[in-house]
């Protein structure tokens, strides 16, 4: 379990960067229509960072804003 500011922020800058490149090599396999398994398979891992990044930005709000 992350419960270090420092931890959180690090792995969220990991995870963006990483979704990042996914577009990038997505972009580049669409033009390929015989990638189209491949490209599948990074359309699924970009939604599932998606999906941590929102995770991980939750972890970082403080529990009482005032």
């Amino acid at each position: 379990m992350l419960t270090d500011r420092d931890t959180v922020l690090r792995k969220l800058h990991e995870l963006r960067s990483e979704h990042r490149d996914l577009d990038t090599v997505i972009s580049r396999l669409a033009l390929h229509p015989m990638d189209q398994l491949q490209l599948q398979r990074l359309k699924k891992r970009k939604l599932l960072l998606k999906d941590e990044i929102s995770w991980l930005e939750s972890r970082l709000i403080p529990d009482n804003i005032a």
